[in-house]
């Protein structure tokens, strides 16, 4: 893939892995302060050198990043610069004090997570008493103050009966909604995977919703790891052609020790390289970084991915889920066409 069409557009950062919750699907095993993070100079380098490569949209993760004592101003550095700012929270920290630091940021969205229609599903979830009703006053909060936000919902087995209820809550509040699959990483637990069917009953959720309400009332987004290439349900993304794993070709990730990799979500083991070691610039424009995708032919496709028509377009799926659960890449066995077409099957 040359190098001209490997633009960044949106770039996820980790700021700290620091965390006040302990939920059991977490991904980064988040908790503990990541050894040698980032100083503050170094961030606020790093804004400049984001800027330089057109960054359009910032996602500031953690761990929780309101950990992070600097995460505002790093956060204003990166609004001077013109690039929209958006942060995903647990909610826990936010007060008025807080929400005055969001409105002079101006952000593109706060991303709250919500992980049941209840205290006992949510706090068992998120290992924390009181994390729900936390999460509802903060909620209420942002939309008093009109500051666009966005719910995620992690779904897995704890939690999947209670989709209904959650969208009951959301409609109408002028609150984006997203829904991700929980994956065998970090800390979650294997048991806790939703199977094949499962996974279905979700997209057939999200699709269903879709008819049901106007994306007025109900901005509902599948997470990229949700919907692609259904021959029956055609609206479970915003764009209903997956066109592959955009990391490292228009999006990256940036560890809070300054670690360089395509996606968030995918292990260490994809780490490229470091900001310590070598410039953002000089890594993100290297042809050989991200080989994995910037060099992908349907030679790479993996088990079922590799007979499919549509693997030369969605590059076997989503590379964190194909990775988990396959323990391959360009592989992704929740696809919903090999799901239909296991079912015709049978």
């Amino acid at each position: 893939m040359s190098r001209s069409r490997c633009i960044p557009v949106s770039v996820a950062w980790e700021l700290t892995l620091e965390c006040n919750l302990h939920c059991i699907h977490c991904g980064s095993s988040a908790g503990s302060i990541r050894p040698n993070e980032l100083t503050t100079e170094e961030s606020l380098d790093l804004c400049e050198k984001l800027n330089d490569l057109d960054v359009q949209l910032l996602t500031f993760t953690g761990g929780e990043p309101l950990l992070r004592k600097d995460w505002f101003e790093i956060g204003q550095r990166i609004r001077e610069y013109g690039i929209d700012l958006s942060i995903i929270s647990n909610g826990y920290l936010i007060d008025e004090k807080i929400i005055s630091r969001f409105r002079k940021l101006d952000p593109y969205a706060i991303a709250i997570s919500l992980d049941g229609a209840c205290a006992k599903t949510h706090d068992s979830i998120r290992g924390f008493k009181g994390s729900f009703k936390k999460c509802i006053k903060v909620l209420k909060l942002l939309k008093d103050n009109n500051i666009p936000t966005t719910i995620v919902s992690t779904i897995h087995k704890n939690n999947l009966a209670e989709l209904p209820k959650i969208r009951d809550f959301i409609l109408d509040k002028d609150i984006a909604w997203q829904i991700q699959i929980a994956t065998p990483i970090g800390r979650f637990p294997k048991n806790l995977i939703l199977s094949k069917e499962e996974y279905y009953s979700v997209s057939i959720f999200i699709a269903s919703t879709r008819n049901l309400y106007s994306h007025k009332r109900l901005p509902i987004i599948g997470a990229h790891s949700i919907g692609y290439n259904s021959k029956l349900l055609r609206n479970t993304m915003l764009m209903p052609l997956w066109k592959g794993c955009q990391a490292g070709i228009s999006t990256f990730g940036i560890l809070s020790d300054g670690g360089v990799k395509g996606c968030m979500s995918l292990p260490d083991s994809f780490i490229e390289d470091n900001i310590r070691n070598r410039d953002i610039i000089d890594i993100w424009n290297d042809p050989e970084m991200f080989s994995y995708n910037r060099k992908f032919t349907t030679n790479d496709l993996n088990g079922d991915c590799k007979s499919c028509k549509y693997g030369k377009i969605c590059k076997g799926g989503c590379l964190t889920v194909s990775s988990a659960l396959s323990g391959m890449n360009h592989n992704d066995p929740y696809c919903l066409y090999l799901i239909e077409k296991e079912q015709i099957l049978k």
